[in-house]
């Protein structure tokens, strides 16, 4: 059997080939005007264009100030333009504890900060999400048929990962859309020579610079190299054919990576180890890593787990080798949804996780999108018995949930907006010093008024007396709110609220001469919060 043995709208067998090779080319050679031509490919991509708009009519419903992490993104990004065009000094070694290659995404978005904020900034990461979407749509057409891909499609378009980073300004939505574009090409060249699944590599190898994490999905990819050559053309010889896909890609991407490492810099080793490959573990609860897990995509986990499901009990209609690639495939793909949920509960961190686990919901929704077709029984032969109202009211009712799951994370950190305009008049390009919790923010917003050293953060701080000594700590914030070192002080008693209660009673003592210019509230979706801002009297 090959794969023009394959109805395009159920995956099933045919009587007769008559399939394109391409399940989205359309049938026959283009005829008409233009006309005809624009109403047949709205006809056959109307559904995926209705999602991709419902994306983003979803994504932009999400607004809120920068967060910590898109505020150090957009300002890295500018201090290395700065120093690449200006060989200005960046006063900061971001490849130390970055995430990924500064010199990559930081860079790109930095440029779209200064044409057109950070909307332009985040709207770059909703295109990145559209077109994965698009890719997901087409994938899935071809490994599992068209009424799986539209559901698959509006799985990943509406899911709470997805939305989140569509309106997020950091490396996450990018490295999802190289993923998909390697998955796509590993699929796409099934049925072509082997050596042509090595244009995935560059891909791949990209995708980890530009966000080391994706490491943990290139197993992925290599495996869906090696199972869909079997899984889609079911002829004599797949199975060598598609381990040898396999390793050529395995092979491939591994040599990228490893010259690629070769010739970094100690401080970005420094930072791969640091951010990934020997985190730090932390204290959190493995099961509040699984509810968060199971709230942001567990239910297209189980739906990719019932997807596998239906590829097992297919299995007797198709010839052996496809049978059970197919099986494999779909288990595998399911399979990847758990990875982040894995990964961080060795951790013990749920730091990042909601972010990450999009990576995984990406691979997973294909077959996904598989169980509510099946479930539906939008692929039998007669359509008396097709029930299209249960996939559309599965698909609207999870849809409906990751909205409400959304709102309150994109909401969870305080609206800055108002602290800003405070201090805004208080700053100066100069060398004063400002000490601000989650200094990233003001310091992104108001980078053309100050300079990078004239900020310093409440989660470390090390500082010599004027009797010499070094310290670290509380003694060292206490010492130099003494020596009146810190020309402002901005407080929300966020993530180090114990340290920001001391600092408190240090500033309102009397003769600190210090005083409370003002008490701004944030607003957040867990209630209020309020920004102290302390300036010398």
């Amino acid at each position: 059997m090959t794969v023009s043995d394959v109805r395009e709208d159920t995956g099933e067998p045919a009587a007769s080939a008559s399939v394109p090779d391409d399940p989205d080319a359309g049938p026959g050679p283009r005829t008409g005007g233009f006309g005809d031509r624009l109403a047949a490919f709205l006809r056959g991509r109307g559904p995926l264009l209705l999602i991709l708009l419902l994306q983003t009519v979803l994504a932009y419903q999400l607004s809120n100030t920068a967060f910590e992490d898109e505020s150090l993104y957009l300002y890295a990004g500018h201090r290395e333009l700065a120093l690449e065009l200006h060989g200005t000094p960046t006063y900061d070694s971001y490849p130390s504890y970055f995430s990924g290659a500064p010199f990559l995404y930081p860079i790109i978005v930095a440029g779209l900060d200064s044409l057109g904020g950070l909307a332009a900034a985040r709207a770059l990461s909703l295109v990145f999400l559209l077109a994965t979407t698009g890719i997901i749509w087409t994938l899935t057409r071809r490994l599992h048929g068209r009424a799986a891909s539209i559901l698959a499609s509006a799985l990943f378009a509406t899911s709470a990962p997805t939305l989140f980073l569509s309106r997020f300004a950091t490396y996450d939505a990018m490295t999802i859309f190289l993923l998909a574009s390697a998955f796509w090409i590993v699929v796409r060249t099934a049925h072509r020579s082997p050596a042509v699944v090595l244009a995935a590599a560059p891909v791949l190898a990209f995708a980890v610079a530009v966000k080391y994490a994706a490491l943990l999905y290139v197993p992925t990819v290599v495996a869906v190299a090696g199972l869909s050559e079997p899984a889609l053309t079911g002829r004599a010889g797949a199975w060598r054919r598609g381990l040898f896909r396999a390793f050529l890609l395995a092979a491939a991407v591994a040599g990228l990576l490893a010259a690629g490492y070769a010739s970094l810099s100690q401080d970005m080793k420094l930072g791969i180890t640091q951010t990934t490959t020997n985190r730090d573990t932390g204290g959190d609860p493995l099961s509040a890593i699984v509810r968060l897990s199971m709230v942001w995509c567990g239910w297209v986990f189980v739906l990719a787990v019932v997807g596998t499901a239906f590829e097992v009990a297919r299995r007797r209609e198709r010839a052996g080798i496809m049978g059970r690639a197919r099986v494999l495939l779909a288990a595998t793909l399911a399979g990847t949804a758990l990875l982040a949920t894995l990964y961080q509960a060795h951790l013990h961190k749920m730091q990042s996780l909601h972010k990450h686990l999009g990576f995984g919901l990406m691979f997973a929704a294909p077959v996904a999108g598989l169980a509510i077709a099946g479930l539906a029984r939008l692929q039998h032969r007669d359509i008396r018995r097709r029930v299209p109202g249960l996939a559309l009211g599965m698909v609207g009712v999870l849809a409906l949930y990751a909205g409400h799951a959304v709102k309150p994370l994109y909401g969870g950190w305080p609206d800055s907006s108002a602290m800003i305009d405070v201090i805004r008049p208080l700053v100066h390009d100069g060398h004063e010093r400002y000490l601000a919790e989650e200094n990233e923010v003001p310091r992104y917003y108001l980078r053309d008024q100050t300079q990078p050293y004239e900020w310093f953060t409440t989660f470390f701080f090390a500082y010599t007396g004027k009797d010499g000594r070094d310290l670290r700590g509380i003694d060292a914030y206490q010492a130099a709110l003494h020596d009146h070192y810190f020309t402002l002080v901005i407080l929300d008693h966020g993530p180090t609220s114990a340290l920001d209660d001391q600092l408190d009673d240090s500033l309102k003592a009397a003769g600190s001469g210090y005083r409370l210019i003002a008490a701004v509230p944030g607003r957040t979706s867990h209630g209020p919060q309020v920004y102290e801002i302390w300036g010398l009297r």
